[in-house]
């Protein structure tokens, strides 16, 4: 008995000293020996480039990694995470391809070939070091089960059943997360470029809450803007005031003055239709921005009226402001309202 109670005393003395000698260290480690070579797959993949590249040895090992599915057939969600993730490279700047590496791998590879996925991401203006990648569909597969990014339902065919998370983690310290692609972009661009790499970076600039503007309760139709339109449109901020710096979609300042409301909402409801009907406006704005069609946003009627409500409201703020800054004397060339997308207001 006595040998026993020694024996529960040594373990217990022998925990607390590792504990306090770095005992999260070994815990760290056992995460990346987890989830390393032995679990991951060292699938070749091949990128939009036409580079062949190995899974874990090229694109992950030892890096903080975003990593999503996409295929360049999608009329819904696909465009939107692509965009959304285009602000997160944005904001990141050229620590991407640094110390963040982005991949989009393609869930069909039988139509997505190197030539077509590079097409796509020019369409989206993707800059460096962010990969698109395709490959053996068998590849693929077992990549995704090995996330934990793929939907049974796909067998079937239907790849408009692809899981839509996406997943960001730090392969050397074995921390791994899904992400929603509605995500706020400067949350997903912290949680890659701050949070995975343990803090180490410090900000660029420190904040003091009392500096913190009033938080404002938000329509359910300005929630619609920012969790489903801002990643492609502004209002009175994008092609209107800085044309070169367009986003992928229009700026839509107004758009409910110089639109048919009906026709705006059936747009908004079923953009495919539309475009496969040669609906001459629809079939218009997608040769004027690349070919990058309007997503279906699966919003219903009452949801698109309240839509079009906050951007026919937020149109006539920025109006007012613009009226307001030329009465006080301020210069607005050509301007339409404040430089910020209406995204960034408290």
């Amino acid at each position: 008995m006595q040998r026993m109670v020694r024996s529960l005393i040594l373990v217990l003395i022998v925990g607390i000293v590792l504990a306090s000698q770095g005992g999260s260290l070994h815990a760290e480690g056992d995460a990346r020996d987890i989830w390393g070579a032995d679990y991951f797959p060292n699938v070749p993949l091949v990128t939009q480039d036409g580079k062949t590249v190995r899974f874990f040895d090229d694109l992950i090992k030892g890096k903080v990694v975003v990593i999503n599915f996409i295929f360049t057939r999608c009329q819904d969600v696909c465009p939107l995470e692509t965009a959304r993730l285009r602000e997160v490279q944005k904001i990141l700047g050229d620590r991407v391809g640094k110390d963040v590496f982005m991949y989009s791998i393609t869930v069909d590879p039988n139509f997505d070939k190197p030539s077509v996925l590079k097409a796509y991401s020019q369409r989206f203006q993707i800059g460096p070091g962010w990969l698109f990648l395709t490959g053996k569909e068998a590849d693929i597969i077992l990549l995704r089960k090995k996330l934990g990014l793929y939907n049974e339902e796909e067998q079937s065919g239907n790849l408009s059943a692809h899981t839509l998370s996406l997943l960001i983690g730090n392969q050397s310290t074995g921390r791994w997360m899904k992400g929603s692609p509605f995500e706020n972009p400067y949350v997903l661009a912290t949680q890659v470029g701050s949070w995975l790499h343990n803090w180490k970076l410090p900000p660029k600039e420190r904040r003091d809450y009392a500096d913190a503007p009033e938080v404002r309760n938000i329509s359910a139709g300005e929630n619609l803007f920012r969790t489903r339109c801002a990643a492609c449109h502004t209002i009175g901020a994008g092609d209107i005031r800085n044309p070169e710096k367009r986003r992928v979609g229009p700026d839509l300042f107004g758009v409910t003055q110089k639109r048919e409301r009906e026709w705006l909402i059936r747009f908004v409801m079923a953009p495919d239709r539309m475009l496969a009907e040669k609906d001459p406006l629809a079939m218009a704005l997608l040769a004027a921005y690349d070919n990058v069609p309007m997503p279906d946003l699966r919003l219903n009627r009452t949801e698109v009226e309240s839509l079009l409500t906050f951007i026919e409201e937020e149109s006539q703020r920025k109006m007012r402001e613009r009226r307001g800054s030329e009465a006080a004397g301020v210069d607005q060339k050509g301007s339409v309202g404040p430089a910020e997308p209406v995204g960034d207001r408290p």
